[in-house]
């Protein structure tokens, strides 16, 4: 599969779609970046309905300009993070824990689960959260955050 054969579009508007030249096409695609974290747009995964894997590419550049931008807004809706400025209660329960924190886009409730594997730390001061729907919540600095706030890290985390 060649990145130019590739031709992905929304139809309807809320499902990405893909046709692989005359050979094959996709009813549903979700794109993924295969280490999001690690290595920051670069190698995209195609996955079909099931989640199986349909190809990788070196990142979105290599595609056609429509194809580029119907996947570059998919990726922007699964990737989308909020910026936490103050916790306003969290607790944990059975392996959850229950947030409720102010971000930029207001007030948000969300849980996590496995804070071993869903709470990364970049530096001392800087902690992304990622809760049970792959929503991300980073807070820049944990030390900028009021007391109250810091005291919920501590006990958690």
């Amino acid at each position: 599969m060649q990145p130019e054969d590739l031709k992905l579009f929304h139809s309807p508007k809320d499902r990405l779609r893909l046709t692989v030249g005359d050979e094959k096409s996709y009813h549903t695609v979700k794109p993924a970046w295969a280490a999001p974290l690690s290595r920051p747009r670069k190698f995209l995964v195609l996955l079909d309905g099931k989640g199986e894997e349909i190809v990788t590419l070196p990142d979105a550049e290599c595609l056609p300009a429509e194809s580029r931008a119907a996947v570059e807004y998919e990726l922007r809706q699964r990737y989308l993070t909020s910026t936490v400025s103050a916790i306003l209660h969290a607790k944990q329960e059975f392996g959850a824990t229950y947030w409720s924190v102010t971000t930029e886009r207001g007030e948000r409730d969300f849980v996590t689960q496995s804070l071993q594997e869903n709470a990364l730390w970049f530096s001392d001061d800087h902690l992304l959260l990622i809760d049970v729907d792959g929503n991300r919540f980073e807070i820049t600095s944990v030390s900028a955050l009021d007391e109250r706030s810091r005291a919920y890290i501590r006990a958690i985390l």
